[in-house]
This record gives structure tokens, sequence and C-alpha cells, in this order.
């Protein structure tokens, strides 16, 4: 066996391979950073109030990841009704089944999310999807909203919450140091690529906030973290 083979065959895994093996490895620290972030609280609490949940309700969250806003949602929809978190990499799945132990309504389950299998295992379509800081993740964010949006169907609820370089001059100077941090924490592959990490982020929040747009009459509109955080809702028409 030559020194080149491992490296060889580290380059043929497939990106979804390596992104799941990313955030499997740093599992931990994304917990830390998604329930200790300054004002992350607040924005996990709007997002989940965006949904306009009902007890006895089904939501789905899409790239749940340790599962830090499943008990917001579990809080909203009862003990009657169903949080189902979907996520592609084991590591955070195993985080999200210790912090959602004693919650029976919660089930979690290692899938695509832009192919989830939840409908299969449901009586009816879910009331509502959710999706945190996961549209930039996708090839096409406009095809997988989309799809969201047809899973929930007419007068189901999606919303999305992202992060992105902020449009308020008072704090644009900051953009830089948002920029640093995309490229930091973004799976190996994407930070050595030549186009920027952030355009490339920037340009598949757009193209997913307008899809949810096109396919909602959107009900809620906010920014958070000096800009940064951006959180929409609407009822899919």
């Amino acid at each position: 066996m030559t020194a080149e083979q491992p490296n060889s065959r580290s380059r043929s895994r497939s990106p979804s391979s390596v992104a799941q093996s990313f955030y499997t490895r740093w599992a931990t620290l994304y917990d830390a950073l998604a329930r200790r972030a300054p004002g992350v609280g607040s924005v996990r609490t709007e997002a989940a109030d965006a949904l306009a949940l009902a007890p006895d309700e089904t939501v789905v969250e899409m790239g749940c990841g340790t599962g830090a806003n499943l008990p917001y949602l579990a809080e909203r929809v009862g003990p009657e009704g169903t949080v189902v978190g979907v996520d592609f990499s084991p590591g955070v799945l195993d985080v999200a089944r210790e912090r959602t132990r004693d919650s029976p309504n919660v089930h979690l389950v290692r899938a695509d999310a832009t192919r989830p299998p939840v409908a299969r295992g449901l009586a009816e379509s879910p009331d509502a999807v959710l999706a945190t800081f996961v549209s930039g993740m996708f090839d096409d964010p406009a095809a997988v909203v989309s799809s969201w949006a047809d899973l929930v169907g007419s007068g189901g609820r999606l919303c999305l919450v992202d992060l992105a370089e902020t449009t308020d001059p008072r704090w644009r100077p900051l953009n830089p140091v948002f920029r640093a941090l995309v490229r930091a924490t973004a799976p190996p592959g994407s930070r050595t690529m030549r186009a920027s990490p952030t355009k490339m982020l920037n340009r598949r929040l757009v193209a997913a906030h307008r899809t949810l747009e096109s396919r909602c009459r959107v009900t809620h509109e906010t920014t958070h973290a000096l800009g940064f955080a951006r959180v929409r809702a609407g009822v899919v028409e």
C-alpha cells in the first residue's frame, strides 16, 4: 500500500459523506453554539411561535442537528402532538436523542432533508416544517423548499431561519468577521474552493427564501442578532 492511497480514498468520498463525518466530529461544539450563542434562544422561540402550532399537530424539523429546537416545538404541540426531527449526521442525532429522551412525542429520523421519508411514517401530512440554518447546505435550495411546501400541502406552514451577511449599515463592518466564521465552520472541501463560501451561502439563501415567498402567504419576517439572523414563515397556498 502506498502513502497516497488513503488520501486518494478520502478525496473520492462523496460531499455528503464528508459533511456527515464533519458534523459528527464537531457535534458537541455545534451543540454548545446552538444553545449558548447570544440571542439564539429568542430566535428559536420566535421560529416556533411563527409556525402557529396548535396542540396535537405534527411538525417536522428538517436538519434538526443536536435538537436545540425540539423542546420548543414539543412544548407547543403538547403531549398529543408529534415532533419529527430529520438529520443525516449520526453524531448530532446522538446528542438530540439524549436531549429528548424524556419526550415520547419526539421522534428522530436519520435521513436526507432533501428526501425526507417522514410522510411514509405518518397517518397524515405534517402540519408544519421548520428548517434552521440548513438552507445554505443544499445545491438546489429552491427545489428543496418547494418539496417541503408540497409535503405540508395547502394550509400547511413553513418557517426558515438562516444566517447571512447583515444589511444593517450599522453592523456591516462586522461582515468580514461573519465571512471568516462561515469559512472556518464549513465542511472540508468548501473551505478551499475558489469561490467565496459566503457568496455561495447568500445565493442559496436568496433562492430558498424566494421560494418560500412564491409558495406561501408570508406571515412573519424578522431579523435578529444585528441583522445576521433572519426568520421568515408563511402559510402554503
